[in-house]
């Protein structure tokens, strides 16, 4: 029987460096993110143009122009998520088939709206944490990232102290990736 373990935590946690730790220690990774991303290229692309026009160039959604219409805007946001979370979970249980065929122990769900959107198809819950201002200075050293984008997402997703109450497990990592494998490698025993 694999064993699936939900990890997430709010954007700039460092969720995407604790998912490459499992991976290291050969645990099996679905990353929530690269799929919407795939799908972004493929399958929802004519989803997501019939119901937001314009936001689509060469075959791919173009996130800019996505964001510019649903962030801030709940009614917007739910419509999107009613195309891709649908799209997203059927990627998740071909992933979770072909961990049970081959029989491996831990399959990890990388899943950054776990706990937003409920995590029963997991049999425990990590979530990675920082202290706010190491997330802050992570968040605004992306790309095309503003504090007013950031502040956005945030209202978007549950406060950190909720994740914290919610996770069977939490992994800290604002103290160093040394730290943070060390937790990582004890939940993966």
């Amino acid at each position: 029987m694999t064993f699936v373990l939900g990890l997430t935590g709010s954007i700039g946690m460092g969720k995407t460096t604790t998912a490459s730790l499992f991976r290291e220690m050969g645990a099996a990774v679905h990353d929530a993110d690269a799929t919407v991303h795939a799908l972004y290229r493929g399958a929802a692309v004519p989803l997501i143009e019939a119901e937001f026009p314009g936001v689509t160039a060469a075959g791919a959604v173009d996130r800019t122009k996505l964001s510019a219409q649903v962030l801030g805007k709940p009614e917007a946001m739910a419509r999107l998520e009613r195309i891709i979370h649908p799209l997203v979970r059927e990627a998740e249980q071909t992933f979770l088939a072909s961990c049970r065929e081959r029989r491996l122990p831990v399959a990890v769900l990388d899943i950054p709206l776990l706990l937003e959107t409920g995590h029963m198809r997991s049999d425990a819950v990590i979530v990675v944490t920082a202290p706010a201002e190491v997330q802050r200075a992570r968040v605004l050293a992306r790309p095309g990232m503003s504090e007013e984008k950031f502040r956005e997402i945030l209202l978007q997703q549950l406060p950190d102290h909720e994740k914290r109450r919610r996770a069977d497990t939490v992994i800290h990592t604002g103290l160093g990736k040394a730290y943070s494998l060390r937790e990582s490698a004890l939940m993966n025993r």
